[in-house]
């Protein structure tokens, strides 16, 4: 049974490589319907805890339990790669849960933990594209300061992205021509916006703007969308570091189509709010 709510809520912050969340944990203390405005308010760094992504723990009538994520502007969205390690962390123990992009599984490791993210999608209406074409190299192209981003790869892994293999990812102002990208109606649902660099056969360079969040340190989804991206252009194998600006990830897809995606995670503080200073 589900215990009354309480006037002040407890809260876990936690971060994966720079990308941060609040997670909040429903799964025996039900809490009132969560709705954007009250997300977009606890997200806020001036006025609220402060987040890219907040995430919701529930009970799940199919597995242990189900992850929500909100992003900062308020939107829910279906998968956080960053995210899932941080609550593999803090649940403890290895776990299956849902998500609004599938089942995945949970393991804590040492410092952080591994996730197996299921098999990436590429069909034109699972990315979700507005028409059909090809997801592997898309006849499409967006112009920015210095050049043109052209001729992405659309993967769709929990959640929807794009992804631009370059020769230099701080070449591009990713601040301008991401939201562009991301808004563009070729993406009824918005899109996730990577830019890459090819290090080396096992190596990534990796900038991500991230849909409703915007430019991120850290974008676990992004980069098991880029490793898949780069093993189809056969610019990689299928195990590759990613190098983010907020540290690595290691990423694998593996022969039985599901991505693993290992990295750090870590719990920065507890504390605790009032529900209804965040209506």
């Amino acid at each position: 049974m589900h215990k009354c709510v309480p006037m002040r809520v407890p809260f876990t912050k936690m971060h994966g490589l720079g990308n941060d969340f609040v997670v909040l944990d429903a799964r025996e203390t039900a809490l009132p319907s969560m709705n954007r405005e009250r997300a977009r308010a606890l997200s806020n760094r001036r006025e609220g805890i402060g987040c890219d992504q907040l995430i919701l723990l529930e009970p799940s009538a199919s597995y242990e339990f189900k992850m929500r994520i909100f992003n900062s502007d308020g939107g829910e969205v279906e998968a956080c790669g960053n995210a899932s390690r941080a609550v593999a962390l803090l649940h403890g123990e290895k776990v299956q849960i849902e998500t609004a992009g599938g089942p995945i599984t949970l393991e804590p490791a040492d410092g952080g933990a591994s996730v197996d993210m299921g098999a990436p999608r590429f069909e034109w209406d699972a990315i979700p594209l507005g028409f059909a074409m090809d997801t592997s190299n898309m006849p499409v192209s967006w112009p920015y300061d210095t050049g043109v981003l052209e001729s992405p790869i659309a993967v769709n892994v929990g959640n929807p992205h794009v992804v631009f293999f370059v020769p230099e990812t701080n070449a591009v102002d990713l601040a301008k021509v991401g939201p562009v990208i991301e808004t563009d109606p070729l993406f009824p649902q918005g899109v996730n916006v990577n830019v890459a660099a090819v290090i080396g056969q096992d190596h990534l360079r990796l900038n991500v703007w991230e849909r409703g969040a915007g430019l991120t340190r850290a974008c676990g989804t992004g980069a098991c969308a880029t490793v898949v991206a780069a093993m189809q252009r056969r610019l990689t194998g299928r195990k590759a570091t990613v190098t983010l600006p907020g540290g690595d990830l290691v990423i694998e897809w593996r022969e039985d189509n599901s991505i693993l995606m290992t990295g750090p995670a870590a719990e920065s503080y507890r504390g605790t709010f009032e529900w209804d200073d965040f209506a």
